[in-house]
């Protein structure tokens, strides 16, 4: 269960103006966290001050992401991939351009991101909670879950990372969001609205024994 980056290159792309975050006169804090945590038009394609301001597909954008996983895992020539929490299922589309007889699943809680999904493989995506995956036992080649567990209460959270472990064949890679010091602690809260799991690496690493994950993993840090 080793810990291996593949997302801080897209990360650190982004520029963060926490105190404006939190300071917005026409979107406090805690008026953005609410509209953010129904997961619709405000979260993603609402504005920005709430949550992504628009989320759209950018030719290239994931494709490295995909490209680099790829590279990384020893997969079939047809491998079933799942992502959890698939949004509008970008990462998904750009897989099949690297792995083009791959058979790709996303699943995402919220109905707005897969209706407005990538029409070439929306009818792959289905809406659904991670804590209770529609798949048997061992069904996937590559499960993965970027951003989306640290949205999750405890009582979800040990079960969503059950899952995970269940449907995966071996290979599985999960990406949250934590912080290593008071500094990124601060951030994560100007900056986040969904977020429900406030762990630090060590309490993510505590997670994962006590619910038997063993993917790879890394951690978002807003430093």
């Amino acid at each position: 269960m080793p810990e291996i980056d593949f997302m801080s290159v897209l990360h650190k792309s982004t520029n963060r103006d926490y105190l404006a975050r939190v300071n917005d006169i026409a979107f406090p804090k805690h008026k953005a966290a609410e509209l953010a945590k129904k997961f619709d038009y405000n979260y993603w394609d609402g504005d920005r001050r709430i949550c992504y301001g628009g989320y759209h597909y950018i030719e290239g954008r994931w494709e490295k992401i995909a490209r680099s996983i790829v590279n990384h895992y020893p997969l079939p020539e047809s491998p079933r991939i799942l992502d959890i929490g698939c949004g509008k299922g970008y990462l998904l589309y750009d897989f099949l351009k690297v792995i083009p007889n791959a058979k790709v699943y996303g699943i995402d809680i919220s109905e707005y991101a897969i209706n407005n999904s990538h029409e070439e493989i929306r009818n792959c995506l289905k809406v659904g909670n991670a804590n209770k995956l529609p798949w048997p036992d061992k069904f996937f080649d590559l499960v993965l879950s970027i951003n989306t567990f640290h949205n999750l209460h405890s009582y979800d959270l040990e079960n969503a990372l059950n899952e995970m472990e269940r449907v995966a064949k071996d290979n599985k890679y999960l990406c949250v969001e934590s912080y290593r010091n008071e500094l990124e602690k601060a951030n994560l809260l100007y900056w986040q609205v969904t977020c429900e799991a406030f762990n630090t690496p060590l309490e993510w690493k505590w997670w994962f024994e006590k619910t038997g994950y063993t993917g790879d993993y890394s951690f978002i840090f807003f430093e």
